[in-house]
């Protein structure tokens, strides 16, 4: 009697969406209910395995594991359009996941068949992202972070770092890599991602964290220009929405152009890192910290050092630059730097080195013009007698700044006779006829700025050759002086020519 009105009694109800409610329930059940019960507790069993495979499913594919607890698989072939709008994140995951399968190469036709599945798959991702109806929560984020990492993280082969020319700038065409057309999608996919409006920044920091930032960092290395392109983009979003890791950005890339000026002066993507810097630089807040400062002199100015300082020259001049706007005291600094790294047998390298010059010059003031104006004067005066005509024809074009000009004018007293023997040995000695009506339109320039001073420059230059010419007859009356005594007839080829100008004072 007591077990009937048991059995009309209503039962717990049981919440199939938890999984430890659901054997807590079947718990209970088995060690309560009879022998005619046994099949309902046999289904249920089933049906919580068949639970229990399907969240293993999807939550292996995404890490933490435990954050897709209880979410429901959704089959990847769907459509986003062919599903509600309730099931769409989950579709979304499971059509991550399917892309995060790494191909097998023992079978061709069923890999390229993987391969186009998979890249279906992602221009469908990249298409639904753009749409912006896209909500990333928390598994969401955590599996797109993922299925980049498979994808992207690799280590490049030894092949991609050999360089034969020992860091030197080479006309050989890019290598581009064979799986681009996928990579390219998950770059796509990756950069929508960064950029889309309303992603929670605070949760998708806790995927996108230092290790992530390295490991693309990493990627720099490619010899793809086109990955390398995409990887700048990609950083310069994460800079702008990941406040909290620009710091360790900039510390990041600090250890990779240190590491390539120190010590292996092979890497392939300075230039696109420069290049984003350069875009930071210009969002510095005044002051500059004394952290700017540091990287400005450890690691920018050192970076004219390296062979193959051509291929990023450009983004490097920028850099510079912006930071000279920023504060020009630094300006002293920077042309220090380029007088201790200037290049004394490439003339390629002098060129690009006078291009900079001439345009950290138009931002220096007057008083730390003066601080390093002879040592400055003194490399330019060379690189007016250099034999490379183009690096004498750039050096003559600084007088045509009106910038540098008027710093001439106002410090000609010192200036004028560091720059005048070099305009007279062109005017005797050079072998181009361009460079030297260079030089004498700049002589002309001399004299209309100060006739005086110019004509006083000239004698003085006379004085000094008189003086040479004198020191070097006394020497030649005392070697024969020396041969007499010796018992040695003086030989004519020992007689020692009248000197002519002196030679450039720096090695050239």
């Amino acid at each position: 009697m007591l077990k009937q009105f048991l059995r009309k009694l209503p039962r717990k109800s049981q919440r199939s969406d938890s999984l430890d409610s659901a054997g807590t329930d079947s718990g209970d059940r088995a060690s309560n209910s009879e022998s005619d019960d046994g099949v309902q507790c046999t289904n249920f069993g089933n049906k919580i395995s068949s639970r229990l495979r399907v969240v293993k499913r999807v939550s292996s594919a995404v890490f933490p594991a435990s954050i897709m607890a209880g979410s429901e698989a959704v089959e990847p072939n769907l459509a986003f359009n062919d599903v509600s709008n309730p099931q769409r994140p989950n579709l979304f995951i499971s059509k991550l996941n399917l892309c995060c399968e790494v191909s097998n190469s023992s079978d061709p036709d069923k890999t390229t068949a993987e391969q186009d599945l998979k890249r279906q798959t992602l221009v469908e991702l990249v298409d639904f992202v753009s749409s912006g109806s896209a909500k990333f929560n928390e598994s969401a984020i955590a599996a797109l972070c993922k299925m980049c990492a498979i994808n992207l993280f690799r280590v490049f082969p030894p092949k991609y770092r050999s360089n034969n020319s020992g860091g030197e700038v080479d006309d050989e065409e890019p290598v581009f890599d064979p799986c681009w057309s996928n990579l390219q999608l998950v770059y796509d996919l990756l950069l929508r991602f960064i950029g889309y409006s309303s992603l929670d920044v605070k949760v998708a920091k806790k995927y996108m964290d230092h290790s992530f930032i390295l490991r693309l960092l990493d990627l720099f290395e490619s010899e793809d220009p086109r990955e390398r392109d995409c990887l700048k983009t990609i950083l310069h979003g994460i800079y702008g929405k990941f406040t909290v890791h620009r710091p360790f950005v900039r510390k990041a890339v600090s250890n990779i152009i240190y590491t390539f000026v120190y010590e292996t002066e092979r890497h392939n993507g300075i230039a696109e890192l420069l290049e984003i810097f350069g875009s930071i630089i210009s969002g510095f807040a005044l002051p500059l910290k004394e952290e700017h400062k540091m990287f400005l002199c450890q690691a920018l100015i050192p970076l004219h050092k390296p062979k193959s300082v051509g291929a990023y020259h450009q983004q490097l001049t920028y850099c510079v630059v912006q930071f000279v706007d920023k504060d020009p005291k630094l300006a002293n600094s920077v042309i220090t730097g380029l007088l201790k790294y200037w290049p004394v047998t490439n003339s390629q390298k002098e060129l690009m080195f006078i291009s900079e010059l001439e345009e950290i010059l138009e931002m220096t003031s007057m008083a730390d013009f003066q601080k390093i104006m002879v040592p400055l004067f003194r490399r330019i005066a060379c690189c007016l007698n250099s034999f490379h005509y183009q690096v004498a024809e750039r050096a003559h074009m600084l007088w045509n700044n009106e910038r540098i000009l008027n710093l001439i004018r106002h410090h000609r007293q010192v200036i004028f006779p560091l720059i005048f023997p070099a305009l007279e040995r062109n005017s005797q000695n050079h072998w181009n006829q361009t460079v030297l009506n260079l030089t004498k339109n700049t002589r002309k320039m001399l004299f209309e700025m100060d006739e005086e001073l110019t004509l006083a420059c000239e004698r003085k230059l006379e004085e000094e050759i008189s003086q040479l010419n004198e020191a070097a007859e006394k020497r030649k009356l005392t070697w024969e002086r020396l041969e007499i005594a010796a018992g040695v007839k003086p030989a004519a080829a020992n007689i020692i020519p009248p000197v002519k100008p002196t030679a450039c004072p720096v090695a050239c």
